[in-house]
């Protein structure tokens, strides 16, 4: 995957349309990210770069309640190839 601003964008789009809020903040964040399952808002380190932002969001995404089914075409495309990747990379990360 490569670390441009398009994929972040397009990374970002995925928990967005599943009616989540994605906002970049400071904090002390342990990994970068903080959910906040209630309000459905997910709040990102602001001092990440690009790369850090979409590795963050690719550490994020598999925990979010995310259907697919409501996903435009290339956000359901870039979900499953997240998802794939995490199974083949660590299938225990899914169980």
């Amino acid at each position: 995957m490569k670390y441009t601003q398009y994929t972040l964008d397009k990374l970002e789009a995925i928990p967005e349309e599943m009616g989540y809020v994605l906002r970049y903040e400071r904090g002390t964040f342990q990994s970068g990210y903080c959910i906040l399952e209630d309000r459905k808002v997910v709040v990102l380190n602001k001092f990440l770069q690009t790369e850090g932002r979409i590795n963050t969001l690719l550490e994020l995404i598999p925990q979010l309640d995310i259907n697919t089914e409501t996903l435009t075409q290339e956000s359901k495309k870039l979900y499953i190839e997240i998802i794939s990747k995490l199974q083949t990379e660590s299938p225990e990360k899914l169980a």
